[in-house]
């Protein structure tokens, strides 16, 4: 079984591991774990405490949080194999042998959420731009000028979607990450599902600059060209902090759309276990989601496919789909709905596992778009529906930065103006409905007049 291993080593190599100018390896960090077979390849991530106010839980996610990189309070994950032989009491016993172990966790296959749903395209993108009123976002100056758009999926092909756009598109070479052993370049990966969710990112965004992620290439024995290691998802969000971080205070902002999920507990262990990824907020994964959204990053996670009507041949799930980061109360977790406003069949369903309310909120999908997948091919699943809010976040952000409006406060003000799709305000179909642009933009101009 793969797993996180959270250790406590010493400050200097905390302090080494944190810092983004030294590359330090596994080696460096530990020198062997009795049972484990740790991976050399897989580059040491500093994971950051979270600190609560006086006599708060620092398990909890629903309170006021700090997240602390200081070498003496951080921690460091690596990753690695144990035997699925004994393996709960080898998992006992390593905290027990080794005092700087804190503890070992889950490292779950992540998958795209695409779905093809079997039917044609309802309607095309310059639907979708419609929808989301683009012309009118772009006459208040919102086009994603200036902000970065993170995308972690497969990889993009800037070339195809430039051609689909009908215009050049702007991405950033240089703020681009890889997982260790992805040797691609930014913006030249092959066209698959990474570059449709670009695609559909910048219909409500066309100025945003891009930063390819190819989280999901992994070259773990026996992965597909669609799946990766939650590991490389926590490196990414690690790389993330330290662009956000290099940004002004005052104009900060960072967009990071995922269109993937886990989707079975069988990579898992079991809920309760305290390596547990699901259920659990103390994964590292879950907590270093946190501290980016904490710095001012507007994260946002589809909410997979695991709808009851139609779901996808992958869920494993028996209940309650929405399960890790997908459903983290410091995330805009986003369902699926056709260009006519009606839930797509396998948009999933809520409760969430780690937060209850999920969604949060719809956004559109199964449209004619980037013709990723061929020309008759949807861009289709809330894997779609995720990079379409996305554009519409990273919209707001040209003049909103996360300093006079925070990812909190604009996660709230999403959900406040949402176009309600039921009879009872929330519901774990819609969310609190569907992102409604003219909403927001009244909501922000009473905003504006209040400030000035």
């Amino acid at each position: 079984m793969r797993v996180l291993i959270q250790l406590r080593p010493s400050p200097d190599v905390v302090a080494a591991v944190a810092d983004p100018e030294v590359t330090a390896t596994t080696a460096d960090v530990a020198d062997g774990l009795p049972g484990v077979v740790l991976d050399a390849s897989f580059t040491p991530v500093a994971v950051p405490r979270p600190v609560p106010g006086a006599g708060g839980d620092p398990l909890s996610l629903n309170q006021a949080l700090t997240f602390s990189l200081a070498a003496d309070d951080a921690s460091v994950m690596v990753r690695g194999e144990i035997s699925d032989d004994e393996l709960s009491t080898r998992l006992t016993l390593l905290p027990t042998l080794r005092n700087d172990v804190v503890g070992v966790f889950a490292d779950p296959v992540i998958e795209s959420n695409l779905t093809c749903g079997g039917d044609a395209p309802v309607g095309d993108w310059h639907d979708v731009e419609r929808l989301l009123r683009v012309a009118e976002l772009q006459a208040e100056g919102l086009d994603g000028s200036g902000v970065a758009l993170a995308v972690l999926d497969t990889g993009i092909n800037a070339a195809h979607v430039s051609r689909q756009l009908g215009r050049d598109l702007s991405l950033d070479k240089e703020r681009s990450w890889n997982p260790d052993g992805v040797t691609g370049r930014p913006g030249e990966f092959p066209v698959n599902h990474g570059t449709m969710c670009a695609f559909d990112a910048l219909i409500g965004a066309p100025e945003a600059t891009l930063i390819d992620i190819p989280v999901l290439l992994s070259e773990r024995p026996g992965g597909s060209a669609l799946d990766g290691l939650l590991s490389d998802a926590v490196a990414a969000f690690a790389h993330l902090r330290t662009v956000l971080e290099n940004q002004p205070v005052a104009s900060r902002a960072l967009v990071v759309s995922n269109s993937w999920g886990s989707f079975s507990p069988r990579w898992d262990f079991p809920v309760g276990h305290p390596g547990n990824y699901s259920d659990n907020p103390a994964h590292p994964f879950n907590l270093i989601v946190a501290s980016l959204e904490q710095a001012g990053a507007d994260v946002l996670f589809a909410a997979g496919n695991c709808g009851r009507e139609c779901k996808d041949g992958r869920c494993a799930y028996p209940d309650r789909p929405i399960a890790g980061a997908n459903s983290h109360s410091g995330v805009l977790s986003i369902g699926g709905v056709d260009t006519r406003g009606e839930r797509v069949g396998y948009s999933s369903q809520g409760p969430g596992r780690l937060t209850l309310r999920k969604p949060d909120i719809c956004s559109y999908t199964h449209f004619s778009g980037s013709k990723a997948f061929g020309a008759g091919a949807p861009d289709s699943g809330t894997s779609a529906a995720c990079p379409v809010a996305a554009g519409l976040v990273a919209a707001i952000r040209t003049r909103w930065p996360a300093a006079g409006l925070s990812p909190a406060q604009l996660r709230t003000l999403l959900r406040r103006t949402a176009d309600d799709r039921s009879d009872v305000g929330f519901d774990y179909d819609y969310g609190y409905g569907t992102a409604d642009t003219a909403g927001v933009l009244a909501s922000l101009r009473r905003r504006a007049a209040r400030v000035a």
